[in-house]
């Protein structure tokens, strides 16, 4: 039985090149980035490297990577360590209504604790408008934080149109890059963010290590306190294998971008998509079908349930009724997938669907 992988938006495999690169440290390499001794020494020069690769994927400074757990700690340290530091005078954050829970959840935390929350809506192709958040801004703002690609429809945001109303309303933005990293080609600076978050197991490395770059001048209070790590903004002893994995990940997914990669896999998710409207009834496509990135694709059918735990967020935040936010399924692709992938989604898939279909159906009454 063939299986094949189109779960890329929510991890992907550790890269051949990120595993060999935590190997050494996980085996005889082994140091403190933080002792004065040889190993440390070696396991600073590991942390400093990957550090850089994890730069020059996003056109940052190296001293601008903080290196966290996750990027739901990113997103936290983000949002929690701007807020902190705010004069009185700004207390309000502006979050979009489809961001990660791990920024809305962190939202409604501030909040809870005295932050004012604005929540903006999105338009019904899922897509942030900006002329609607400069709208929802004023001097009282301190940080604006909107996703660059949605994880659930794969929406493309106009990231630097966003940026442009924050810094207007003299608000700093702040940018959850973890689906944008090795999908497009991600500049902090072009993007105007002044923080952006990524994640190493969305692109090919492990869990267990992410980034946030903040961009210098910034005030950003720790989350965790204790250590003098990552300039005294994160502490805690470094993840040594991890963040070397993050690296090589990071220097490998630039390279793929160069090539073209994320172009060839999306042309095979675009045809995917196509078939699979035309071969389902009922079906259509959750979000706009030209911003976004090709290979995450969400899709509703009538009466289709896909057994999830509750409506998704993001999908009522569009305007869908719960019940076909119930009724959908996304497809994200990735690394090693193929045109044998696609067909083998697209002969399985109808089939799928009008089984579940089937099971939603009412019974016809029989009268003998």
């Amino acid at each position: 039985m063939r299986d094949v992988y189109a779960d890329h938006a929510a991890t992907t495999r550790i890269a051949p090149e990120a595993l060999e690169a935590m190997r050494p440290f996980l085996e005889d390499r082994f140091g403190n980035p933080s002792s004065v001794h040889r190993r440390g020494e070696a396991a600073r020069a590991a942390v400093d490297a990957a550090r850089v690769q994890v730069a020059q994927l996003i056109g940052a400074a190296p001293e601008e990577i903080v290196f966290t757990s996750s990027g739901s700690e990113a997103n936290n340290l983000a949002l929690k360590g701007v807020l902190a530091g705010a004069p009185a005078g700004r207390r309000r954050l502006v979050v979009s209504a489809i961001e990660h829970p791990s920024v809305l959840e962190t939202a409604r935390h501030l909040e809870s604790h005295g932050c004012a929350l604005t929540v903006v809506p999105v338009e019904p192709d899922g897509i942030v408008d900006p002329q609607r958040l400069a709208a929802a801004l004023g001097p009282d703002v301190a940080l604006v934080s909107v996703m660059w690609v949605n994880n659930e429809v794969g929406t493309i945001q106009p990231v630097r149109a966003i940026a442009d109303a924050a810094h207007a309303a003299g608000a700093r933005f702040h940018c959850d890059a973890v689906q944008a990293a090795g999908r497009l080609a991600v500049d902090v600076e072009a993007a105007g963010a002044d923080l952006l978050s990524l994640a190493a197991h969305k692109l090919g490395g492990p869990p267990g290590a992410a980034a946030l770059a903040v961009r210098r001048r910034l005030r950003l209070t720790p989350l965790v306190h204790g250590g003098h790590q990552e300039r005294s903004r994160r502490a805690g002893t470094e993840n040594l294998p991890a963040l070397a994995g993050f690296g090589a990940a990071a220097a490998r997914a630039g390279a793929r971008l160069a090539a073209g990669e994320p172009r060839r896999l999306g042309a095979l998710a675009e045809g995917l998509r196509e078939r699979l409207l035309a071969a389902c009834r009922d079906t259509r496509l959750n979000g706009d079908p030209a911003r976004r990135v090709p290979a995450i694709f969400n899709l509703t059918g009538s009466a289709c349930s896909a057994a999830s735990p509750g409506p998704s967020h993001v999908l009522t935040a569009m305007g869908l009724r719960p019940e076909d936010a119930h009724a959908s399924v996304r497809f994200s692709f990735g690394d090693g997938n193929d045109e044998a992938d696609m067909d083998h989604v697209f002969d399985t898939t109808p089939a799928v669907v009008e089984r579940l279909r089937a099971l939603h159906r009412p019974a016809v009454e029989t009268r003998s």
